[in-house]
């Protein structure tokens, strides 16, 4: 929660230099890195005609799986905030699912999703603002949380042939995999004791003024942390089908447990690596490409399906969010606190 608090006090020039400078020397570098990896692989024009044969046959069924799942996806993460914010102030399902979009919508140029908070806050009535920003970290902890653990499973699992394909790391293997179990034992002891947590922060901060910020999580029962876990983990799944969709539509056809297991590995490296998001396309690529090219030489399907997957679940979700805001009163009377 401090790392919360700290990171959204970043100073001005510092969120300019990473989203107008580091930003994009990132995302040409790790295109470039992408665009190299694909020209190396083999049979190329063969995978070009795959590719194009598949938007030409049953194939494409895979696509309108993915993109139905979009709601899933969005429509689960809705759900989450839904039942937070709902232990302070009441709000309807559709409201928070256009929260959510127009937080997505945000979060496009902002680094580490930060925009997120920004987008759902305007949905609700001044003088609850506010207080919504330590609910929704809980949610985004518990998604990490699943990310972390199911991360951490998916490297003991290709343990072997990780440390095969990249011995320089073998050491560093080790000490990671350790790490990440100590990691997350620690974040689900903090999670399961959000409230003591609100306690300490209360404590620690000497303005009183500000404790209303983090109140209303003294509300999170044990009951309701447990569903938010649950729902993370549900909207995990949701994500990793979509991979094994987007995947099996530009050939690249290895086992849908193997790209599982994989993709937590990418999935992991992800949450712990900071970025903006329209690098993380590329990102991601570039990790994918490593990871799931272990078991398939198609790099250039790897590479489409990273692409596909941002497009559909960050893109098309943050146009559709900036409409909903085009209609939204944002100040309507002066903030209570």
């Amino acid at each position: 929660m401090f790392f919360i608090f700290t990171a959204m006090q970043l100073n001005k020039n510092i969120k300019n230099f990473i989203n107008y400078f580091l930003g994009p020397l990132l995302f040409i570098w790790l295109s470039y890195s992408i665009f190299r990896q694909i020209q190396k692989q083999p049979q190329l024009e063969e995978s070009w005609s795959h590719i194009r044969q598949s938007f030409q046959s049953y194939n494409i069924i895979y696509l309108l799986g993915a993109l139905i799942l979009i709601f899933a996806n969005w429509g689960i993460e809705a759900w989450k905030w839904l039942i937070s914010v709902r232990t302070f102030y009441p709000i309807k399902f559709i409201q928070a699912f256009k929260a959510v979009l127009s937080g997505v919508s945000f979060s496009v140029t902002m680094p580490n999703r930060v925009g997120e908070y920004l987008g759902r806050i305007v949905y609700l009535p001044e003088g609850n603002r506010l207080k919504t920003i330590s609910i929704t970290l809980v949610g985004s902890f518990a998604q990490l949380l699943v990310t972390i653990i199911t991360g951490t499973i998916g490297l003991i699992i290709l343990k072997s042939k990780l440390v095969d394909s990249f011995p320089q790391f073998r050491i560093w293997y080790q000490f990671a995999l350790y790490s990440l179990i100590l990691l997350a034992l620690i974040m689900l002891l903090m999670y399961f004791n959000v409230a003591g947590l609100v306690t300490v922060f209360n404590r620690w901060i000497k303005n009183k003024k500000y404790n209303y910020l983090v109140e209303a999580v003294k509300n999170f029962h044990s009951k309701l942390l447990l569903q938010l876990l649950l729902l993370s983990l549900l909207r995990y799944v949701v994500f990793v089908v979509q991979y094994i969709f987007v995947f099996y539509l530009f050939q690249v056809n290895i086992d849908a447990a193997q790209i599982a297991i994989t993709m937590s590995v990418v999935f992991l490296a992800m949450a712990v690596v900071p970025s903006i998001a329209l690098v993380e396309v590329w990102l991601r690529g570039e990790l994918s490409i490593k990871l799931i090219g272990l078991f398939s030489s198609n790099s250039l399907g790897i590479g489409f399906t990273s692409v596909t997957v941002w497009f559909i679940n960050l893109i098309l979700p943050a146009i559709i969010g900036s409409l909903l805001l085009l209609n939204l009163r944002i100040f309507k009377k002066n903030e209570k606190h």
